[in-house]
């Protein structure tokens, strides 16, 4: 994989825009950014968690922070327009199945015109060199084939209003890459990303977090859907991926494109196998099945990586096991009143070390 020293180098002294700055993925996203040198503004609504990790590092303070709806056009337009970002990172979202289900106009709203809104500020303005939109692995129509790993080319057609909405913004992205784009010094691409653990996520109806949650009050978790299959991966995975892709399409538009972001087969496991890793590494925990009774939800889904292991050289840094580990290492710095901008800097440099 790309030498971190060169990402270091690189991003000293951008411009980075990141929407979804004060959510849990953005955080450590905006934490990388810092660690590399780069001037960094973010456009997001108030964390919705109590307490949120943008909250917990202070990064109201290190950055450029708006706290603004990405619906709202003229003001987002606004932040383009004094700020002149040279690279942008999309992930700004309603980002939870069940609530899709309860509202899902928001969701569409959110998740589709949100898109809209990014793109035409971006069109607006020819200073934004390099473009990453971040949605999900849930893009796929999901026929949940066991042992199968959705490609690229494959069909985007998401079951539920969050899933669709994110296959939307795929269409959307596209659109306006033959539209506008095309004559450009400009590029763009879309990451479909797995389900992300680590330090610092206090979600709702996350298993991670209700892991953390239930275990802190000594009480068995509650898992709903015990043998559904998800890839995790640590959040760092994910976001150092993001951050590559963005370098290297910056430099090589030829880079640009959709690209599957996910673990290796032998870490796409169960969710009663992921608790059992953190029963594992967190002494005392205990976890027992629930029935569960709502709204629809897949049971496999696996993405295949290979075409970022082939163009972009791309490789899985930590493995579940480590993945889950490092998330505990973190929570347990937050349960006992640590310093938390030390460990999450630690944990950054130590990913990029390996």
């Amino acid at each position: 994989m790309e030498s971190m020293g060169l990402m270091k180098s690189f991003y000293k002294g951008k411009k980075v825009l990141v929407t979804g700055h004060t959510g849990f993925k953005g955080s450590w996203l905006c934490s990388i950014l810092l660690e590399c040198g780069a001037e960094v503004c973010g456009i997001g609504l108030q964390p919705n968690t109590d307490p949120a990790l943008f909250n917990l590092l202070d990064l109201e303070n290190r950055i450029q922070s708006h706290i603004l709806d990405i619906r709202d056009l003229q003001n987002v337009k606004r932040i383009f327009d004094e700020f002149k970002p040279e690279i942008v990172f999309h992930l700004a979202a309603q980002p939870l199945v069940i609530d899709s289900y309860k509202n899902p106009v928001y969701t569409f709203d959110v998740n589709v015109i949100g898109t809209v809104n990014i793109l035409e500020c971006i069109r607006l303005n020819p200073c934004v060199k390099s473009f990453v939109n971040v949605t999900t692995d849930k893009v796929y129509e999901n026929q949940e084939q066991e042992n199968y790993g959705y490609v690229e080319t494959d069909r985007l057609n998401g079951y539920d209003p969050y899933s669709n909405s994110k296959s939307c913004s795929e269409l959307v992205t596209a659109s306006y890459c033959k539209s506008f784009f095309s004559d450009r010094n400009l590029a763009v691409s879309t990451c479909r990303a797995g389900n992300v653990i680590g330090g610092g996520d206090f979600s709702e109806n996350r298993i991670v977090p209700d892991c953390i949650k239930y275990t802190v009050k000594t009480i068995p978790i509650i898992v709903r859907n015990p043998n559904s299959v998800r890839p995790y991966q640590h959040v760092l995975e994910a976001d150092m991926f993001y951050l590559m892709l963005a370098m290297k399409q910056y430099n090589n538009k030829s880079y640009a494109g959709n690209y599957n972001i996910g673990p290796d087969d032998s870490d796409c496991v169960t969710t009663s196998q992921l608790c059992e890793l953190f029963c594992h590494f967190w002494e005392g925990a205990k976890w027992q099945a629930k029935d569960y009774q709502g709204p629809h939800e897949a049971n496999f889904l696996k993405l295949n990586c290979e075409k970022a292991k082939s163009i972009l050289k791309w490789y899985p840094r930590w493995h579940v096991a480590e993945a889950v580990k490092k998330t505990i290492e973190w929570s347990k710095v937050f349960v006992n009143n640590g310093d938390l901008k030390e460990i999450t800097s630690h944990q950054i440099l130590e990913y990029m070390e390996e």
